[in-house]
């Protein structure tokens, strides 16, 4: 496998996804199996409990460069200066948001935040390392 990285100048077409932050595991930043007590990561197999569970930014993009078009999806904690906070407080006011506005889905995001993170994004150009 070709490990070099490079560097992609490009402009963000469209936010892939409304969901910006998922449970991680602490060891290898898989997704989490939460219930309602535990955490389990079907991957490394790492558990405990679910209050201790750790948060992580996804962001899901489609770029386009002078010539093509890419999905690239960006992780973790390089994303706290366009959030403004850690995954895990930003994870924290949704589920209080939720909980005050009576949604039952507990993995939405609020609209005004979709709408938020696709003005910060859509039409701006950055330099991603893949």
């Amino acid at each position: 496998m070709n490990s070099v990285r490079r560097l992609l100048a490009a402009s963000v077409i469209s936010v892939q996804n409304s969901c910006f932050i998922y449970p991680a595991c602490q060891k290898c930043f898989s997704r989490l199996m939460l219930d309602s007590r535990r955490f389990n990561c079907l991957k490394c197999g790492c558990t405990g409990e679910a209050k201790d569970t750790s948060y992580r930014y996804r962001l899901s993009l489609k770029i386009a460069d002078t010539n093509d078009l890419f999905d690239i999806t960006v992780f973790g904690s390089c994303l706290d200066p366009f959030f403004g906070v850690t995954a895990g407080n930003l994870w924290r006011c949704i589920q209080d948001f939720n909980q005050l506005s009576g949604e039952t889905n507990t993995d939405a995001s609020p609209g005004v935040l979709v709408q938020a993170v696709e003005t910060c994004f859509i039409g701006k150009r950055f330099i991603f390392g893949v």
